[in-house]
């Protein structure tokens, strides 16, 4: 099969289990390292002429990370294009597995290995009040029905913003700092917050510094996301 993924996460998990599929990829595509596929631009603005002219027999696209008007495009050009969506763990396996299959693949070793370092979590019977900023100038949180919000919880953590009417609310650094939390998790993606560059904003709150993909991406990286992610919180 020929493939484009216009998702990350999509494109590593190909990659690993059918080296060789991808033809194309986006320019956020950095997992694994030496892909070779065609560059087709970003998530929110393939250049969807240049997909159409590799011929793939498959586009694999996400609902939050891909815009409508571009998918539309590529099934008006006669692509058969594939959309997944991913707010739980759960659903993440239940459709890696589904892309994968679609690309022709048998279920790998690391989607079971992945499920089982999840699994073997211990339980959290006093889960940790936090919030989890994703950018500032605007500061920006994670809000209702979110992949990461739905692994911090596994991992004993709970959104302060979680019923949040925003998947991903503006709010206020004030409000940030009189929300209640215990904690403030920050990811190096997609605003890269460092130790000196983040936690100036919330004194006397603990900080926690969490790697964006062990965070956000579904894919290889969920095999040792479990344990990295919860010492990362400790």
């Amino acid at each position: 099969m020929r493939v484009v993924s216009l998702v990350p996460s999509l494109t590593e998990a190909v990659a690993a289990t059918g080296p060789g599929l991808l033809v194309g990829v986006t320019d956020w595509c950095t997992h694994p390292a030496g892909l070779t596929a065609a560059r087709i631009g970003g998530t929110k603005n393939p250049d969807t002429a240049a997909v159409a002219a590799l011929r793939p027999d498959l586009v694999l696209a996400n609902e939050e990370e891909n815009r409508e008007p571009d998918l539309a495009a590529l099934r008006d050009a006669g692509l058969d294009v594939l959309v997944t969506e991913v707010r739980t763990l759960d659903q993440a396996f239940a459709e890696l597995e589904r892309t994968l299959t679609a690309c022709g693949l048998a279920r790998p070793p690391w989607l079971d290995e992945s499920e089982a370092a999840w699994a073997a979590l211990p339980a959290v019977h006093v889960p940790r009040p936090a919030i989890v900023p994703v950018w500032r100038r605007p500061w920006m949180v994670l809000g209702r029905d979110t992949f990461a919000g739905d692994l911090l919880a596994r991992l004993g953590v709970r959104n302060v913003y979680a019923g949040h009417p925003d998947r991903y609310p503006r709010v206020p650094l004030a409000e940030l700092n009189a929300s209640g939390a215990e904690l403030v998790v920050l990811p190096d993606e997609p605003y890269r917050f460092t130790p000196t560059d983040g936690p100036e904003a919330f004194p006397g709150l603990p900080s926690a510094h969490v790697d964006g993909r062990h965070l956000t991406w579904y894919g290889p990286s969920l095999a040792e996301a479990a344990g990295a992610l919860r010492a990362a919180l400790r």
